[in-house]
């Protein structure tokens, strides 16, 4: 009941800041919005189809020192698949917006996650798969994540 509350009040902020950095013209200097791709063209030419990643507003949290939150969409072209990743010592928070994901964190079972649907991953976790299961549909996520400031919000396992 109590996680279900936590992860219910990280959707409504969320999605108020989402609501927020979509339909602000004038956003404060203390807010940034960068673009960025999670793979390059070049790299989806060549390999199966990966997910991209739009922030939507990037926040130091100021009674949190040292703490940054970040919304982001994460977009899922149809049977598209991430890397296996781990979102360094970052709290994360996943919705699904569109379609259906499939995921597994290291030690944890394969999920599937519909629309509407949510989960979390702990600091340090290792994420083995993110799929969209469709070959026809986009799957979309809304991403929240409490970071270190300054820290990669995604790191690719290396290649072996």
């Amino acid at each position: 009941m109590i996680g279900t509350r936590i992860a219910g009040g990280l959707l409504a902020v969320a999605t108020l800041t989402a609501a927020t950095a979509c339909s602000a013209s004038n956003q404060p200097a203390h807010a940034t919005r960068p673009a960025a791709s999670v793979a390059s063209p070049a790299a989806m030419v060549s390999t199966p189809s990966t997910e991209t990643l739009k922030p939507l507003l990037q926040q130091a949290l100021p009674n949190v020192k040292g703490k940054t939150f970040t919304s982001a969409v994460v977009d899922f072209p149809p049977n598209a698949r991430a890397l296996p990743h781990r979102h360094g010592q970052a709290f994360v928070y996943a919705y699904v917006l569109e379609g259906t994901v499939r995921s597994q964190l290291e030690g944890k079972p394969v999920t599937t996650y519909h629309q509407g649907e949510n989960w979390v991953e702990q600091p340090g976790a290792h994420h083995l798969l993110t799929e969209n299961t469709s070959r026809t549909k986009r799957a979309k996520l809304l991403v929240v994540f409490v970071s270190n400031t300054g820290d990669k919000l995604k790191v690719d396992d290396p290649k072996s």
